[in-house]
């Protein structure tokens, strides 16, 4: 076996080993982002549950004034809620791109001996 085949085989080594944990690393991320995002839905959902429920045992037209007052800060809720859960996402992205940055940074290196060595052997055949 030659050294460029050794070159070879061991960088096709490192790049499975490195696609296995980047495929590990985007399922991490996914189940965050889907835990932050159900865990949203829950408590937009019991939130206008309760709305609802106070809906209909509104009867007078004190109560619907009341109600008005519940739904305005039912909207401006659930608005922070978002904002809290967009950040919250933004921030499950960024980790896991930096953590997919951080390796492909072994396998840059690990390419030069290969293209070096490739470089050499097609010089040679000149």
């Amino acid at each position: 076996m030659t050294q460029f085949d050794s070159s070879v085989f061991a960088y096709a080594r490192q790049f499975a080993d490195n696609a296995f944990k980047a495929q590990a690393l985007v399922l991490k991320g996914l189940e965050q982002a889907a835990s932050l995002q159900l865990g949203a839905l829950e408590q937009q959902s019991r939130s206008a549950a309760e709305f609802l429920s106070a809906a209909g045992e509104a009867r007078d037209a004190e109560a619907l004034r009341g109600l008005w007052d519940k739904s305005v800060a039912l909207g401006r809720t659930q608005a922070e809620q978002t904002v809290v859960l967009t950040q919250g996402l933004v921030a499950v992205g960024k980790q896991t791109a930096e953590s997919l940055g951080a390796l492909v940074q072994p396998l840059q290196a690990a390419n030069d001996p290969v293209t070096a060595t490739a470089a050499g052997g097609r010089k040679a055949a000149k």
